[in-house]
């Protein structure tokens, strides 16, 4: 007699798995989150001893130089993420919000590579002539690109095993499904097997992948945190999905360093990328009260970013702080320390904070613009010179060390202002542009002053 597959119950938030159902999670403490899937894990036993010996291999072979040698995706900014390119055999997921441009960005990468590579693009969500219409759409030179279309996990990785291509595209993990596997797509059991299954198809044929994600309405991919676990890099586009720029940054990478970002402008012809970002954000800048430009730091790039406050008096018994681009719970802290710290009264005043172009700006260095601008707009003063602001704020109103000094400084030369205000440092040489601010007092009243 055949035995029933055992089941287990998987949360479909964290991945976490039990023998028997339960209403509440308890490593996430999510409720009605389990799902009954199939168990195929295989039980050990005493079967200690029936494996294979290892096979080892020295790090002086001819496999560690071929690791060396990366795709070239002909797009700088992107191979600058990646650690020099995409690395044979790797498997990089990609996540942002539905319409920030995802499929946009891999149909570019696919076309670039495949001048000089064989390349497969594979679509769950879009047939043959759909993903064939976005090709001719944003490609005035098309390449050798190959284009397929299905759900079936299994015959996607059967294709991959064949080892006709460098590089295989599969849009998106949720939309795909394995046949062995009773759950629907994007189901936890559908996407932790198939992720698996499309990984050793890759690993064992050399073939580097790109799988694309969906995100939750917080902003975090979809699906069990396995899949973040399974792949060798993790790459996250941000951004406005209706205008501004966007940033393809990198959350993980074994192969390369997770500080570096792409900066990217969606036009008529596909992402392009942003050359000087810093003067495309302060192109159509009005000097004027709440206006406070910050040099923030986008990975290892410098970049200006302007900060806009709007203060005024509340109609209502609450005031109300809103803020685009920035921690809301931030603003209230540096608000009340605000009016602690100087003379401000913001008590009875409505505060609004915007950073233009649609980029965040929640890094520590961003908290003295913040402030600066918030006590510009409620008096009505504007900086006395063309100034650049960073710094972090402490609770007793210092101004606390940021990293990356030197670089916010170039940038800003580069853009012609005439000084910077930032924390004390230690900086090589003598810098008669740069005034280094004790604390949030200091800054206001050596800057501040009436139109």
């Amino acid at each position: 007699m055949v035995k029933k597959p055992k089941s287990k119950f998987v949360c479909n938030v964290c991945g976490n798995s039990q023998s028997a159902w339960s209403g509440k999670c308890p490593q996430c403490g999510e409720w009605n989150t389990f799902e009954e899937v199939l168990d195929s894990s295989k039980s050990l036993g005493n079967k200690s001893g029936q494996g294979m010996p290892l096979k080892s291999i020295s790090i002086d072979t001819k496999l560690y130089t071929d690791l060396q040698k990366r795709i070239n995706t002909n797009d700088p900014q992107l191979d600058n993420v990646l650690g020099g390119g995409v690395v044979a055999g790797s498997i990089i997921l990609l996540a942002g919000q539905p319409g920030i441009g995802k499929s946009t960005l891999l149909t570019q990468i696919a076309n670039n590579v495949a001048k000089d590579k064989s390349v497969l693009y594979v679509s769950g969500e879009e047939s043959e002539h759909q993903v064939l219409s976005r090709v001719k759409r944003l490609l005035k030179t098309p390449s050798k690109l190959q284009i397929a279309s299905s759900t079936c996990t299994d015959d996607i990785a059967s294709t991959i095993l064949q080892g006709e291509f460098s590089l295989v595209i599969v849009d998106s993990i949720q939309t795909i499904a394995c046949n062995d596997i009773a759950s629907s797509p994007g189901s936890v059991s559908q996407i932790t097997n198939s992720t698996n299954l499309l990984s050793q198809a890759a690993k064992k044929s050399n073939t580097a992948m790109i799988i694309v994600g969906h995100v939750t309405k917080e902003g975090s991919i979809a699906g069990p945190k396995l899949l973040e676990h399974s792949v060798d890099v993790v790459l996250q586009l941000e951004g406005d999905r209706y205008g501004g720029f966007k940033i393809l940054r990198s959350v993980k990478n074994r192969y390369g360093s997770t500080n570096e970002s792409a900066i990217y402008e969606m036009k008529d012809s596909g992402l392009v990328e942003v050359e000087n970002p810093s003067a495309a954000l302060l192109e159509q800048r009005m000097v004027t009260d709440g206006s406070i430009v910050l040099a923030k730091m986008e990975g290892t790039r410098p970049l200006l970013v302007e900060i806009q406050a709007l203060v005024n008096t509340t109609s209502y018994g609450y005031p109300k702080r809103a803020a685009s681009g920035f921690d809301l719970n931030r603003l209230n802290l540096l608000i009340a320390m605000l009016e602690r710290r100087t003379k401000l009264k913001l008590a009875d005043k409505d505060i609004y904070i915007n950073v233009v172009g649609g980029i965040d700006a929640n890094e520590p260095a961003a908290d003295l613009a913040v402030c600066m601008s918030i006590a510009s707009a409620s008096k009505g003063m504007q900086l006395k010179k063309n100034a650049v602001v960073f710094g972090e704020l402490g609770l007793s109103g210092e101004v606390r060390h940021v990293p990356f000094i030197e670089k916010r400084l170039a940038e800003a030369r580069k853009l012609g202002f005439e000084i910077a205000i930032g924390p004390k440092t230690s900086i090589k040489g003598q810098q008669k542009d740069y005034f280094q601010a004790s604390d949030i007092r200091n800054a206001l009243n050596s800057f501040l002053e009436k139109d």
